[in-house]
């Protein structure tokens, strides 16, 4: 274990590169601002707020990955998301964090 895993606790990417890789439905959940100034490649936008209105977006794709910028929204959005029974939703926290998974 790395001295920052110690830290931080230990975040294995290894299944969200693997979901990545994939061809995961890639998510970021903050402001359109936001999302202007720098995201994940091949990343659409879709901010929190609008979530529960863009269901359509999410329904029928294998695996969701979302994302903002520090892993809050998109915990939210998740929950959002489960609760209209959309499946396979996993919250890659950051949107560096992910960055770092895509390929």
């Amino acid at each position: 274990m790395s001295f920052l895993s110690a830290i931080f606790g230990s975040k294995d990417n290894s299944e969200l590169k693997e979901v990545i890789e994939g061809g995961a439905f890639l998510v970021d959940v903050r402001s359109s601002g936001e999302f202007a100034s720098g995201s994940v490649k091949g990343a659409v936008n879709i901010p929190l707020d609008k979530i529960g209105s863009q269901l359509t977006k999410f329904k029928g794709k294998k695996n969701i990955v979302v994302f903002c910028q520090s892993g809050n929204r998109s915990g939210q959005a998740k929950s959002i998301l489960e609760n209209n029974g959309v499946q396979n939703v996993i919250n890659g926290g950051s949107w560096s964090n992910v960055n770092q998974c895509v390929g």
